[in-house]
């Protein structure tokens, strides 16, 4: 029985070759000519083309013959169910989709979902120890200085023997607790209540229910937790104040965990050292945001996890999901509608 495959965004031929040559009743069905333009190497959420009645009927026509999507329907997503009478599985190119899933309705379709969670761990990681090390050793001090022509010595600070606390222990975080653990810092891990954690280089773990008690005393904070109903608006105005004078705040999970005014208003005064911000509220961020002017804050827009190579590890992600799909055996990343992720 023919298996067909809708690619709904853009991939490198040669990684479409590969996924058509899984097996020999599978079928690529791939329109680049239809798809969002990727704007950069690696692009997933491209706007959509202004295309003619006949070429979107053409996409119709396609999304209805799928058996598997890879990445959602770049149309309209909610009506996925009842377009693609077929669909069983959609393979999502991003870690977090609950979001996607809940607007969507896609949550309460049946229609089994994996994520990339994963995939994005090593460079979110990496980035998130730049964020540490940039206000650690005090570059904004030193591109000030360099600016002026102003050669002064001066004291900086040792990352090693620093205390970090690391919302979100999944892939992503994982990964944040061993490059922290690498250089000598103390990691704290906030993981789901009763959850088993078996992490190499974490120093204690709590739940949700001690977080105002660690902030107490955590030099480094770094949100890495999926978005959930659970974790929306969990660092106010009041966890932000227990932390300690020059703490510093890494946010790599979705804008929407920390009270967006309250950080501003505390780098705005300077009692926090700096933050390192892949993700915010609104997005793109708003060229008239206070956050641009501020010294003190290094802002991504939303890239962090976007390395040169992602779409051959979403490709890799995709044929083992593939495999132990069709052989019935548990599939990675698979969404989870009552937890939202």
């Amino acid at each position: 029985m023919t298996l067909n495959i809708v690619i709904g965004s853009y991939l490198e031929p040669g990684l479409v070759d590969l996924i058509a040559a899984y097996a020999d009743e599978v079928r690529v069905h791939y329109r680049p000519d239809l798809l969002p333009v990727p704007r950069y190497l690696c692009d997933h959420s491209a706007p959509p083309r202004d295309l003619t009645p006949a070429q979107l009927g053409e996409w119709r026509s396609t999304a209805a013959l799928a058996d598997v999507f890879f990445d959602f329907d770049w149309l309209d997503p909610s009506s996925m169910p009842e377009r693609c009478a077929n669909l069983k599985w959609i393979q999502g190119t991003s870690a977090g989709i609950g979001g996607l899933m809940q607007r969507t309705g896609l949550d309460q379709s049946g229609i089994i979902a994996t994520t990339a969670g994963g995939i994005h761990a090593v460079p979110l990681a990496e980035f998130a120890l730049m964020g540490a090390l940039y206000f650690v050793k005090g570059l904004p001090h030193l591109t000030k200085c360099k600016n002026e022509h102003h050669w002064q010595r001066y004291t900086t600070r040792q990352l090693r023997g620093m205390r970090a606390l690391v919302v979100g222990l999944g892939g992503m975080g994982l990964q944040i607790v061993r490059q922290f653990s690498d250089q000598g810092v103390t990691v704290t891990g906030l993981g789901r209540t009763g959850g088993v954690y078996e992490i190499e280089g974490l120093n204690a773990l709590i739940d949700r229910s001690r977080l105002d008690e660690v902030l107490v005393d955590t030099d480094i904070l770094i949100l890495s937790c999926p978005l959930t109903n659970e974790t929306e608006g969990m660092i106010g105005a009041t966890q932000l104040d227990l932390l300690p004078s020059n703490a510093i705040v890494i946010n790599v999970s979705r804008g929407q965990l920390v009270d967006q005014d309250a950080l501003l208003q505390s780098l705005a005064k300077g009692r926090l050292g700096g933050a390192c911000l892949d993700v915010f509220v609104e997005e793109p961020l708003p060229a008239d945001s206070q956050f641009w002017d501020l010294e003190n804050v290094i802002i991504s827009p939303h890239s962090a996890s976007t390395v040169q190579t992602e779409n051959e590890s979403l490709v890799q992600l995709f044929l083992e999901n593939l495999k132990h799909w069709r052989s019935g055996e548990p599939m990675r990343n698979l969404y989870n509608p009552v937890v939202g992720y």
